[in-house]
C-alpha cells in the first residue's frame, strides 16, 4: 500500500517469512544507487540486521560471504561489484561526535550506507534518505513482520515508483517472483529478469522521460530529437513488428501509465562472442537479411497500441538529424579542448543540411535507430527473420533504410572488419536488388556513407556527454572505434566538403588525450 509520510512517500509490505524478507532485499537492491542512505528502524529482534546481512550478501552475490554483525565495531565496510557498502549499527553510540572518530565522515566514495538505530545520530541525518521500519507480527509467527519503506526528499519519488512497480507486480501475481536485475545501458530504463514455473519473463522500468532545459524555439533535446517520452511507442513498435513476422519480444502485461511492461524473455544469446567481442558473421548476415526484408515492406505511420489509442511514428526530420550532429560541436570538441568561432559552426551546419538532403528524399521506412549489436538477440530456433530478436526501438522513425544498416555494420560497440562491413553491404544491396531491379546500389551506398558519418559524429557527442555531465565515463573506451569509423564514412567522395570540414576543425582524436 503506497502512501504520504511527513516528508516522503512510503509503501507497506507483510512478510510472512524469511523467504518473502528475500524477495523483498531483491527489490531494494534493484533501485539502490550509489550515495544512497538506507536507515533501517524497529525494535531489537525486528529484522534490521537479518535484512542487512542478506542485503550484502545478495549485493556480493555470494550467499555465504561473513557478514558480522556490527554492534560493537560499529561500522563495516565491504566492496562489492555494484558499489561500497557500509553498515553501521549506532545502538552502543553514546554521543553523535563518536562518528567522526569511527571514520563516518570519509566513507567509500560513492558508498551506500545501511544504518541500524539511526535515532541515535538523528540530528545528522540527510533530507535525502530511505528509511525502513520493521515492526514484529506475533500473532502471525515467528517470522512475520511488517516492513514500511519510506523514501524522504529527493528519493520520496524513487520509493513512489518502487510501490507502483510492486503494485502492478502483485496484480499479476508477480510480487513474490524471483527477481534478477540486469546491467543497465545509457538511458533510464532498467531491466529485471522475473523467474517463474512456466520460464522467464523481462521486467521493464521505463520512467516517463523529463524535458530537458530548451535549448531551440523553446523545445528540449529530446523533442527535437523525436525521442520518446514513455512506453507509448515501445508498445505500437513490438506489436508494428510482430505483425510483420519480425521477433519484437510479446507484451503480456502493460502499465502505460506508470510505464511497466511484463515482456517476452529472449535471452542472453547475441550476434557477438568473444572478449572482446567480435561479429558472429552469419548472425551479422541474418541482420541484414532482416533489414532487407523490412526495408521491402510497405510500412504504416501509424499503429494501435491498446483499444482506442494509435501511435503516430515521427519522421526524421532535418532538424532531428541536425541536432543530434551538432552534440560533436557541444560536447565532443569542447572535450579536446578546442573551440569553435559561430563562422566554423555555421559552416557546419550548413554542410550537413546539404550532406542530408538525400536522406530527407529516400523512400521512407522504419528506422529502428539503435539496431546494433547490444539489442539483437540470436533466437536459433525460430526461423528466417525470426532468428533475430529485437530490442529497444522505442525511438523508432520514419526515415532512410541506410540508417540501420550503418548503425549495424558501424556498431559503437564492436570492431567491425571493414572487409566484413564491404561483405555486408554488398550483401544487402543484393538483396534489395533481387527484389527490385531498379534499386540504384550507388546511390544507396552514398546515403549510407552519410548515415554513418552522421550517426558516428553524434555518438562521439553523446559518450562524451555521458562522461561530462552524466558521469559514466566507461563509454569513452569505444570513441576511438567510433573515430575510426567516421574516418570511414567521410572518405566517401559524395563527403568530400564535410570531410575537409572535420579535417579543419576537429582535432585528431587519435593523437588527443582520451581520459580513458
Amino acid at each position: 500500500m503506497l502512501s504520504n509520510a511527513p516528508g516522503g512517500a512510503s509503501f507497506s509490505v507483510a512478510l510472512k517469512d524469511e523467504s518473502a524478507l528475500h524477495g523483498l532485499v531483491v527489490e531494494i537492491a534493484n533501485m539502490l544507487e550509489p550515495g544512497d542512505l538506507v536507515t533501517l528502524s524497529g525494535d531489537l529482534g525486528a529484522g534490521k540486521t537479518t535484512f542487512t546481512r542478506a542485503m550484502i550478501r545478495h549485493l556480493a552475490g555470494d550467499p555465504k560471504i561473513a557478514v558480522p554483525s556490527p554492534t560493537f565495531t560499529l561500522m563495516q565496510n565491504y566492496e562489492l561489484p555494484r558499489f561500497p557498502v557500509v553498515h553501521a549499527d549506532l545502538y552502543r553510540l553514546s554521543n553523535v561526535s563518536e562518528l567522526a572518530e569511527l571514520g563516518f565522515d570519509d566513507l567509500p566514495e560513492n558508498a551506500v550506507v545501511f544504518m541500524e538505530w539511526p535515532d541515535r545520530a538523528e540530528s545528522l541525518l540527510p533530507a535525502d534518505r530511505i528509511d525502513i521500519a520493521f515492526t514484529m507480527i506475533p500473532k502471525q509467527g515467528i517470522d512475520a513482520r511488517n516492513v514500511r519503506i519510506t523514501g524522504f526528499g529527493k528519493l520520496a519519488a524513487r520509493i513512489e515508483r518502487v510501490g507502483a512497480m510492486r503494485r502492478f507486480l502483485e496484480k499479476y501475481r508477480y510480487a513474490e517472483a524471483a527477481r534478477t536485475r540486469l546491467a543497465g545501458d545509457a538511458s533510464t530504463r532498467s531491466y529485471e529478469r522475473i523467474e517463474t514455473s512456466k520460464g522467464g519473463l523481462m521486467l521493464m522500468n521505463s520512467p516517463r522521460r523529463p524535458d530537458g532545459p530548451p535549448v531551440r524555439d523553446g523545445k528540449p533535446y529530446s523533442a527535437i530529437a523525436h525521442l520518446a517520452e514513455d512506453v507509448v511507442p515501445f508498445v505500437a513498435m513490438a506489436h508494428g513488428l510482430r505483425a510483420y513476422g519480425f521477433s519484437a519480444p510479446e507484451i503480456f502485461h502493460s502499465d502505460l501509465e506508470n510505464g511497466f511492461l511484463i515482456l517476452e524473455d529472449f535471452g542472453d544469446e547475441l550476434v557477438v562472442a568473444g572478449t572482446p567481442p567480435q561479429p558472429i558473421e552469419d548472425r551479422y548476415g541474418a541482420a541484414v537479411e532482416l533489414l532487407a526484408t523490412l526495408h521491402l515492406q510497405n510500412l504504416p505511420s501509424t499503429l494501435p497500441v491498446v483499444a482506442g489509442l494509435a501511435y503516430d511514428i515521427p519522421a526524421y526530420d532535418m532538424d532531428a538529424f541536425l541536432i543530434e550532429a551538432e552534440l560533436l560541436l557541444d560536447w565532443f570538441i569542447p572535450r579536446t579542448g578546442a573551440s569553435l568561432s559561430s563562422g566554423a559552426r555555421d559552416a557546419f551546419i550548413a554542410l550537413w543540411r546539404e550532406s542530408l538532403e538525400p536522406a530527407l528524399n529516400a523512400p521512407p521506412t522504419w528506422v529502428l535507430r539503435d539496431f546494433h549489436s547490444p539489442n539483437l538477440i540470436w533466437l536459433p530456433r525460430r526461423g528466417d527473420i525470426g532468428q533475430i530478436g529485437l530490442l529497444d526501438f522505442q525511438d523508432a522513425l520514419i526515415g532512410p533504410a541506410a540508417y540501420d544498416l550503418a548503425s549495424l555494420l558501424q556498431d559503437a560497440r564492436v570492431d567491425v572488419p571493414e572487409s566484413l562491413e564491404l561483405s555486408l553491404l554488398g550483401r544487402y544491396a543484393k538483396l534489395r536488388r533481387q527484389a527490385d531491379p531498379d534499386f540504384d546500389a550507388a546511390a544507396f551506398v552514398a546515403l549510407y556513407a552519410t548515415m554513418a558519418a552522421q550517426r558516428a559524429t553524434k555518438i562521439l557527442g553523446i559518450f562524451a556527454r555521458l562522461e561530462k555531465r552524466d558521469g559514466k565515463p566507461q563509454y569513452l573506451r569505444h570513441m576511438p572505434r567510433v573515430w575510426g569509423y567516421l574516418q570511414r564514412a567521410l572518405a566517401h567522395p559524395s563527403l568530400a566538403a564535410l570531410a575537409a570540414w572535420y579535417t579543419l576543425y576537429v582535432p585528431d582524436f587519435t593523437a588527443t588525450n582520451t581520459k580513458d
